[in-house]
């Protein structure tokens, strides 16, 4: 008999991208690193917006709505993770703005269900030659409009 995976909860917006802990993100303590729990969300937004093609390669001038730069991060630790394995991070945006967006994400068991860390972050998109806010392009704005949490 095999066992199988329990369902994974509907989520009411956002998306939730898988990601792995390795033994080497666990600190001293056996605890997943601090620093490790934003660097897995940027990984798994990266993930999220390569499959739409916003990508970043080298080239700043060719890199449309990928040249951005974080203006803020915010972030909760709630429960510690205490070992390796598949997790996932949910992701959705609270506002697109014209030149800037605020994004959420909560860093979490693979089903969703667990809520280990918590936290926003604020990008500002940026012209290439003149690293001075820009507007977002209409196709990435399109994409974010699916991602935004509806009004709480």
């Amino acid at each position: 008999m095999t066992a199988e995976a329990p369902p994974v909860p509907a989520l009411s917006y956002g998306r939730l991208i898988p990601v792995t802990v390795h033994l080497d993100d666990l600190d001293a303590l056996g605890l997943l690193h601090n620093a490790r729990y934003p660097l897995l969300a940027e990984r798994a937004w990266t993930e999220l917006w390569q499959a739409h093609g916003v990508r970043f390669d080298g080239d700043w001038a060719a890199a449309g709505d990928a040249c951005n730069a974080v203006k803020e991060l915010r972030i909760t630790y709630e429960a510690p993770v205490t070992s390796p394995g598949t997790y996932a991070v949910h992701l959705w945006l609270e506002r697109l703005g014209t030149t800037g967006l605020t994004y959420g994400f909560r860093f979490c068991s693979a089903d969703g269900t667990v809520t280990y860390a918590h936290g926003t972050r604020v990008l500002v998109r940026l012209d290439a030659a003149t690293l001075r806010p820009t507007a977002w392009s209409e196709g990435f704005r399109a994409v974010g409009r699916e991602l935004l949490r509806p009004a709480h």
